[in-house]
């Protein structure tokens, strides 16, 4: 339009509306090259008589929801001003009431959970429930690799739920094994996944079955209540620290922390396990915390007991770290401001490693926990999700105010962090003594799926264990087992049953120890790649790489995300990979080996042939060129692969 010799009235029976798309981070100063194309195009059709119907939209990658933000408004604008209802058109969305919205209408967390769960009409809940559920640690799911075929069948979605099991630092009885091990059978998909929040995930549940799989549940002493939601998780520890004498005192503390964070509602007792609501109930039934929106988004604590981070401590909103001084507890280092999600192509979502903000007593922890929950309550952001972990209230108000907030909460000063150290976020496989005549065995669980496969039947293994193990179990959060607690008798009967049926870890490479997965396909709904299902094969290619340069027992993480959500917790990994599409990821390095740095962004969109292409002349380089006791991670940074990454807004720097 610009270059033909047009009439000024070329237009002028024309009606006309643009939508200019653009990104204001690429692009700050938007008079000049932000939204320009349709910007100029806008300005040229009126020029030549064009009348405008709307005014210009402009869609910004940097929204919420990327340019479909301000397209969504832009749209209905346009079907309005020409006289149309939005609403029934082909393809509109139904207008989605904002989360709080939902959790204020709730009656707290009630909604219409119990309605649903009766109406046979559907295998899936309503969009409001599937909100709701998940504070009852439900999540709504579909098989994603049959969404094709049933679309073509004019079926709905395959829809089954994950029910995702509280276990406080990880521990359960045999019992409760057992019950979850048969759970997965007669209501899962004969698999369980051991999660890296030490939480049991039972995946492919039916609608009508979710209200049993609670019941029985709940009657082996475990519950699903606030596994999921905008709520305080499930709290982490070190289930198997080198001061394996205080593991029990640690225990206790996460123990009160997850008691006393928890949600008060009955809706949980209610909907689930049949108890009746008292009368006046809507009136009486109270959040002393949460209040009726909740948190903003999810809250996360972990416990650490250095030397040891296998629980990515600083990767948490809140975190404790044990300082021990003449083999006692003294207290912790409390840290806060972690997170691991981010969204691709929006830089003002980041990963961020948590900052220390004084020290606490043990008999102070509950209630430092509370101050910290409820300065995020108070202060976090409910408008944009995006932007409500407290990472980001931290970033946006800086630790001075947050402490003086957290302090004016207590009404008392924390005290100064104190020294300690971490040289590792792995765990420490095998046997290994505790207190007394007691032994702990950390058995390597692959992505922490608990399944048989030919050759390597670990669940019947598992199963069989816990028919005549007297000890407990712990999950690792590198998703792992520990059969803990074992009598010096029982150890040679625990060895001779992994001997029966080919159980140990030695058959593995330093790398694959080193793994960790999320769910992503088929089940999860927010995966663009595979995750789980590809890591193992990927591992066996490098692995030939490894072996070939004399690296096969050398201990390097490497982490997969099916999304940048990061469940895995991959942007602390010396190796990552996070899907951006079927097939395609993003290959960050340099993260720490004790989980005290991030990674940063090396190769972006690669598929397989790209990542191996990439990574070995690395892993060459590494075995001839590295320091004595230099870790992979270390190793890139210290020759320039990539740059060190500390803080979480430097991590999309260059």
């Amino acid at each position: 339009l610009e270059a033909i010799d047009a009439p000024p009235t070329l237009f002028q029976q024309a009606r006309y509306a643009v939508f200019a798309l653009g990104d204001s981070h690429y692009w700050p100063d938007e008079k000049i090259f932000y939204c320009k194309p349709g910007r100029d195009l806008d300005l040229r059709v009126s020029e030549l008589g064009g009348e405008r119907v709307i005014e210009l939209g402009l869609g910004d990658d940097q929204d919420e929801d990327g340019w479909e933000t301000g397209f969504e408004s832009w749209r209905n604008s346009l079907w309005e001003a020409l006289g149309c209802d939005s609403s029934l058109l082909p393809g509109a969305k139904p207008k989605v009431k904002p989360d709080d919205e939902i959790k204020t209408a709730s009656n707290f967390l009630r909604g219409t959970i119990a309605e649903g769960l009766l109406d046979r009409s559907t295998l899936a809940l309503s969009y409001e429930n599937t909100k709701l559920t998940k504070f009852h640690g439900i999540y709504q799911q579909d098989d994603r690799d049959l969404r094709e075929q049933r679309r073509q069948q004019g079926l709905e979605k395959a829809f089954s739920f994950m029910v995702r099991i509280r276990a406080p630092a990880g521990v359960c009885t045999p019992a409760q094994w057992q019950m979850v091990d048969k759970l997965a059978s007669t209501h899962g998909n004969d698999t369980f996944k051991l999660t890296t929040r030490q939480a049991v995930q039972l995946h492919g549940i039916l609608k009508y079955n979710l209200k049993e799989s609670i019941q029985i549940i709940n009657r082996e002493l475990m519950d699903t209540l606030a596994a999921c939601g905008d709520v305080n998780r499930n709290v982490m520890c070190n289930p198997n620290p080198a001061q394996s004498h205080i593991f029990e005192e640690i225990h206790q503390i996460s123990n009160k922390l997850s008691e006393h964070l928890t949600p008060r509602t009955s809706a949980y007792h209610e909907i689930w396990l049949d108890k009746k609501q008292v009368a006046g109930a809507e009136i009486g039934d109270i959040e002393p915390l949460y209040g009726p929106t909740y948190l903003p988004r999810k809250f996360k604590i972990a416990i650490a007991v250095p030397p040891h981070n296998d629980v990515d401590v600083l990767a948490h909103c809140l975190g404790f770290i044990a300082i021990i001084e003449d083999k006692k507890l003294t207290g912790f280092n409390v840290s806060i401001g972690g997170g691991m999600g981010m969204t691709h192509n929006n830089p003002k979502t980041f990963p961020r490693l948590a900052d220390l903000l004084g020290f606490c007593t043990p008999e102070q922890t509950v209630a430092v926990s509370e101050a910290i929950l409820l300065v995020q309550r108070d202060f976090g952001d409910r408008v944009n999700r995006k932007h409500a972990r407290l990472k980001y209230t931290l970033e946006d108000h800086g630790m001075k105010w947050f402490r003086e907030q957290v302090e004016d909460r207590l009404g008392w000063k924390l005290q100064e962090p104190r020294e300690y150290k971490f040289i590792s976020n792995g765990d420490r496989y095998g046997w290994v003594k505790g207190v007394g005549d007691v032994w702990h065995f950390t058995l390597w669980v692959e992505n922490g799926r608990v399944r048989d496969v030919p050759g390597y039947p670990l669940r019947t293994a598992l199963l069989e264990l816990s028919k005549f193990h007297t000890g407990d179990f712990r999950i690792t959060a590198n998703q792992n087992l520990i059969i803990a607690n074992v009598t010096e008798e029982q150890k040679v009967k625990v060895q001779a049953l992994f001997d029966k049926y080919h159980i140990d870890n030695d058959q593995h490479s330093g790398l694959r120890l080193n793994s960790v997965a999320c769910v992503a396909l088929p089940t999860c709904g927010l995966a663009l790649a595979e995750s789980e299902r590809y890591l193992p094969v990927l591992i066996s290619k490098l692995d030939d790489i490894l072996d070939r340069v004399g690296l096969r027992q050398d201990a390097i993480t490497i982490r997969m995300s099916g999304c940048p959500n990061g469940c895995s917790r991959p942007y602390v990994a010396e190796i990552a990979l996070v899907g951006r599409a079927p097939g395609i990821y993003n290959l960050y390095l340099g993260g720490g080996f004790s989980a005290e740095r991030l990674c940063k962004l090396y190769k972006d969109s690669v598929n397989e042939d790209e990542i191996i292409e990439a990574l070995t002349p690395l892993l060459e380089s590494y075995a001839k060129e590295r320091n004595e006791n230099e870790k992979f991670g270390d190793f890139v940074i210290r020759t320039n692969v990539v740059k060190e990454t500390l803080s979480g807004n430097t991590f999309h720097d260059k």
